[in-house]
Parts: C-alpha cells; structure tokens; sequence
C-alpha cells in the first residue's frame, strides 16, 4: 500500500511543479481544486518540494526557485525528483545496450536508475566516473556469487559486468571530474554512451553548472561512437553555466511522456532521435 501512495504522492508533485513553473506560482486552493486533494495533502507536497529547493512557499502557495547557473543540486536532492520518469526512462534505454558491448555511463540520478537495469545485460564492460554506479555494478555481482556458492557451484557466474572506475574530484552531484578522470576517459574507446545531463535546450545544447564535469563530458562524448543521453522533462529548458555538446552531437536522446509538444517539435528540428519512454514509436512510412 505504501508504494502505491509513494507512486501518487510522486506524480502530485510532479503535477504541481510543473504547475508553479508554468504559470510562475499556484495558490493552494487552486491546486486542490485541479488535483481534487486536500488543502492538507497540498501544504504537504509543497512542503516536500521546498524541501528539494525547486519551490519556494509564500503566503497561500508557492512560486518556482530560479536557479542560477552555477548551482548544482546534490546527488540525494536529485534522486528524490521524478523517480517514475526516471524507471521509465532506464528501462527504455537499457534496450540500446548489446550484451558484449562497452558502454560508459556518465554520473547522475538518472543513470544510476539505468545501471540498475543493465545488471541484467550480459558480458557488458562498464567505464563509469560515478561510485554510486560502480557500486550498483559490484553489488549485483557479489549477489550473483553468493547464489553461486549457495548453490554449490564454485566457479563464478558468467556474463558479470567489468567495472571500469575512473578517477577524479568528485562534485556535488558525486561525479568524477577533472584531469585525471579525462585522462583515463581519453584512452578508452565505448559502442555507447549513456550520459545524464543537468540541462538541454535548443541554443545552449547539453549543459551543467560544473566547468570540469562539462570537460569530462566531452572527453566522453569524442571516445563514443554513439550518444544516448537520457534526460526527463524536467531538463528542457534548464541552463547550466558550461554547454558541452550541441543537440546535433546526441544520436538518441530519451526521455519521459510528460516532455510537452512545444518541446518535442523544437527537438525534432535538431536531434537525431528522440524516443519518449512508455510511447510507440510512429511506424516508418
């Protein structure tokens, strides 16, 4: 029952979000009169949002937080944001790793969830500047030899993950920047990149508030030889301090439904590919 009310508080605050930055702040009454809740479950969701600094209370409601381009959310303010959209987006992007392959994966919420699911993808060799995904990585192979053992077999399993960790400062987004991690990066060459982003828009391209994740970024985007950047909603129109690609460099980027129109048809006019999670795609003519 409780992952239930976890799942609509999730998607209530999303609403409401989306709600104060569009119109640039909503009144408690008028959000309990669109999502038919209480005037209690509001003042809730809106204490929650304030919590993660994306709104700000005022009197009778609430209003968006403007970011400056320098601030950077940490890595457990970010993983508390659009869970659902971020499943739905790992689970359609872990569709474009092919077992054998060396993928890298870049730090962020949203590719932790996508490391997640490609423990399931065998024989993959992993470059990641992220501990929280090397750990995912490592975990799932300590579980996979302790089933072995209990199962009699000695031998460790096959198709296990080899974790690549790069070095690094860490950021507060718990990502491995700076010289050292661009030079390991430089050496390597992946079939794939699955790279999360702070920010994506039409005229700054892919950008993130930290000066030395925007040049480790792009030492990962030259050693791919495909792009996939995984991205929800939220992301489009958010500006970070350092562009590091442009749309035209991203062969596949995939987010989540809740992405609008208006944002979907200004992609299209730039991007390779989108593929929105949980959607068919159009037949080809």
């Amino acid at each position: 029952m409780s992952d239930n009310q976890n799942l609509l508080a999730e998607q209530r605050r999303a609403l409401i979000l989306d709600e104060v930055r569009r119109r640039g702040g909503a009144r408690v009454n008028e959000l309990t009169r669109k999502l038919k809740v209480s005037d209690m479950t509001v003042r809730r969701d809106l204490d929650a949002l304030a919590r993660l600094g994306v709104v700000e209370k005022v009197h009778g409601g609430a209003v968006p937080v403007t970011e400056a381009s320098t601030h950077e959310p940490g890595f457990e303010a970010k993983s508390g944001m659009e869970l659902s959209a971020k499943e739905d987006i790992a689970r359609t992007a872990a569709q474009l790793a092919t077992p054998g392959s060396a993928i890298a994966l870049s730090g962020g919420t949203t590719t932790y969830a996508l490391a997640q699911q490609l423990v399931e993808v065998a024989g993959l060799t992993v470059v990641t500047n992220s501990m929280r995904i090397a750990d995912v990585f490592h975990s799932a192979r300590r579980a996979a030899d302790a089933a072995a053992e209990h199962a009699g077999n000695r031998e460790r399993p096959g198709g296990a993950a080899t974790v690549v960790l790069t070095g690094g400062v860490r950021t507060p987004s718990d990502a491995l920047v700076g010289p050292v991690a661009d030079a390991a990066i430089r050496s390597l060459h992946f079939d794939v990149l699955f790279l999360g982003v702070h920010g994506v828009s039409a005229e700054a391209g892919l950008s993130t508030p930290n000066l030395a994740e925007a040049e480790t970024n792009r030492h990962f985007i030259r050693s791919a030889r495909r792009v996939v950047v995984v991205a929800d909603h939220t992301k489009w129109g958010k500006v970070g301090l350092s562009s590091f690609a442009s749309l035209a460099e991203v062969d596949v980027l995939v987010t989540d439904a809740a992405l609008s129109r208006a944002a979907r048809e200004e992609m299209a006019d730039e991007l390779r590919e989108l593929v929105v999670a949980g959607e068919r795609a159009d037949p080809a003519p």
